[in-house]
């Protein structure tokens, strides 16, 4: 008996330890402007607590906001999103090193900014996913806009890759059959650079098959069969929402 107890006693020791030096959750970045009723949700947890200025966001957290309400959040590193009320975001990627920093997040509703200048010489990713679309920055500002049937991505300053769903999850699928292990994470596969024209010939008659390079002033609309719409959005009826001058306010004061 005295020796079965001792062998409980190590194994209970050693579990301890291994939970008391797990490593940290890698840190997203810090929720430095929640306006109106921000809430968080981290993955150990299954209720919503109100986020506070400064608080740090962490990768699998999930960030909410309601009704005629915003939250910023400053990514490790440097860079900004900006969440829209009745939006709902899960952190899924921060690997920050000194010269490449990638962030990931899934849009599952609602809408976001994006402003994530990379410093001279650094590489710097900002991957939003949506149901319907991917976006990955090479620029600098970005938005998108997520819903169940639609999403649409709006460029303002330098490149944008999009691409539908659907292919970047075939993608990803096909990468780990050849690799082997489990679920693949979120993340870009390569980029094949396609020269966007100014419009596609009507309204969602192509599906989007590969991924396409927005430029500035470019918007597309992206539906869930993968048929997609894009054109040049007119910027004085955009620079009027409300939600974009509060941004480009946001941006100018940083």
């Amino acid at each position: 008996m005295p020796l079965k107890n001792n062998l409980f006693m190590v194994f209970a020791v050693l579990i301890l330890s291994l939970l008391a030096f797990s490593p940290p959750a890698q840190e997203f970045g810090k929720i430095t402007l929640p306006l109106g009723i921000v809430e968080v949700r981290s993955p150990e947890s299954s209720e919503w607590v109100r986020a506070k200025v400064k608080q740090p966001v962490y990768v699998q957290d999930r960030i909410r906001t309601k009704a005629r309400s915003r939250a910023e959040i400053t990514l490790t590193g440097g860079g900004k999103m900006r969440m829209g009320e009745n939006s709902e975001l899960e952190l899924t990627e921060a690997s920050v090193k000194p010269m490449k920093k990638d962030f990931n997040a899934n849009l599952s509703k609602g809408k976001i900014w994006v402003s994530a200048k990379a410093a001279f010489g650094e590489k710097k990713n900002v991957a939003i996913r949506t149901p319907t679309a991917v976006a990955a920055i090479r620029g600098t500002k970005y938005r998108v806009e997520a819903g169940e049937e639609e999403s649409s991505v709006l460029v303002y300053d330098g490149k944008v890759d999009v691409n539908w769903v659907e292919n970047v999850q075939e993608m990803r699928k096909e990468q780990i059959e050849k690799k082997g292990g489990g679920p693949p994470k979120f993340k870009l596969g390569p980029v094949q650079e396609v020269e966007a024209p100014e419009q596609v010939a009507g309204p969602y008659e192509v599906t989007l098959e590969e991924w396409i390079t927005l430029v500035e002033g470019m918007q597309i609309n992206i539906r869930k069969d993968g048929k997609y719409y894009m054109f040049e959005f007119d910027k004085d009826t955009d620079s009027d929402l409300d939600w974009v001058k509060w941004n480009k306010e946001r941006d100018g004061e940083e």
